[in-house]
């Protein structure tokens, strides 16, 4: 019913996925469509991920379309993103087959629910960097979210590092949902010890949306997960959802240099010199803007 069917249709900055160590400073022309395979009470985007298709207004795009318009646009890829792109598969599976074809990349920002049989056709299609939400711990997802089970994100996070995926992880930190010491270092840990410790994660506010009325994430408390982050290992921790805060910045993890400062999605200053810092020489895990591209086809492993 949804494909093609695009309800959000813009050119972000790939900051805004958010994905802050590939190709920053690019632009990705971002579609999305309807509905969700959760049940959160808090979305964000709520009047598409909780809305049907509508079966008479329909904006088709077919992939050929959607491609066309990323290069008018001058973006450098595609993104499926908005409500939870899984669900346009078929249709993602085709636009990221096309998008390499002219040399863009294709990104995916979703919840990471789906099998990994499906993963796998989105990576063989072309899929080259995703922003997955983990949302909390097992039992807060199971019920927040309608009966959804963490684990099976967590294996597909590590699929899709296994593959060679590049993977960010964001947490959309909720009042009495997942704003606990408990939850917040057990994913910070998980994060460093199942896709490593440069894996970035977003710790991000959240704000009273759909049908969830808890007041806006305080910035403390969105300082207190970076600092548990940093704390557990993890050299890439940043705020967000909290606009002009130095710690939505890249440092070196080794000498604390600044090496890209921000202000919401722009970038002010790109500092990073040949994939390291310009300071201490420390390898900085970005894959920029110039760098080749697209990169060579990648599949699934064998199974062992």
């Amino acid at each position: 019913l949804i494909y093609g069917d695009v309800s959000s249709l813009s050119a972000n900055p790939i900051e805004k996925k958010p994905l802050y160590h590939f190709h920053p400073g690019s632009r990705a022309l971002t579609a999305g469509s309807w509905s969700c395979n959760f049940g959160c009470p808090w979305c964000q985007n709520w009047d598409i991920s909780k809305s049907p298709p509508h079966l008479v207004y329909v904006d088709y795009r077919s992939p050929e379309r959607f491609v066309a318009e990323t290069l008018r646009r001058r973006c450098r890829g595609t993104s499926i993103s908005f409500n939870e792109p899984t669900l346009s598969l078929d249709w993602a599976l085709d636009v990221f087959r096309l998008a390499r074809e002219k040399g863009l990349y294709n990104t995916y920002v979703t919840n990471g629910y789906m099998t990994p049989e499906a993963l796998e056709l989105l990576v063989e299609a072309g899929l080259d960097a995703m922003n997955v939400d983990i949302k909390g711990g097992a039992e807060a997802v199971r019920h927040y979210c309608k009966g959804v089970d963490v684990e099976a994100v967590w294996r597909n996070c590590r699929l899709a590092r296994e593959i060679g995926v590049h993977i960010e992880i964001t947490t959309l930190v909720i009042p009495t949902v997942n704003d606990d010491e408990e939850t917040l270092r057990g994913i910070a840990a998980r994060i460093r010890d199942e896709l490593g410790a440069e894996i970035p994660w977003h710790v991000t506010g959240y704000y009273p949306a759909y049908r969830f009325r808890q007041p806006p994430t305080p910035v403390a408390i969105l300082e207190k997960g970076w600092c548990i982050g940093k704390e557990e290992g993890l050299a890439f921790v940043y705020l967000g959802n909290v606009l002009g805060h130095p710690l939505e910045n890249t440092y070196c993890p080794e000498c604390n240099e600044l090496l890209i400062q921000r202000y919401g999605s722009g970038i002010v200053r790109y500092r990073v010199q040949e994939g390291r810092c310009p300071r201490c020489g420390r390898a900085i895990p970005i894959i920029p803007f110039s760098s080749t591209w697209p990169p060579p086809p990648r599949s699934a492993p064998e199974p062992s």
